[in-house]
């Protein structure tokens, strides 16, 4: 996958993020861009999860939905 597909495929699960994270804001979405590191941090500075837990989060949230970085 290159980099522009996985562009895509992440405005595509955008909205899939925001209903799971809901506290995570357009700002931080943007700041995500797909990455997935990126997300997990902004998981834990918004929920105050420690890195595992915001980490479990993301990789089921990935498997549910069949989404690949």
């Amino acid at each position: 996958m290159n980099k522009d597909q996985a562009g895509g495929n992440w405005k595509q699960f955008k909205g899939t993020v925001k209903e799971k994270w809901g506290k995570l804001t357009e700002d931080d979405l943007t700041v995500i861009e797909g990455k997935r590191d990126q997300l997990v941090g902004k998981i834990q500075e918004r929920y105050g999860y420690q890195k595992e837990a915001a980490e479990k989060e993301v990789k089921a949230w990935e498997e549910h939905n069949k989404y690949r970085w």
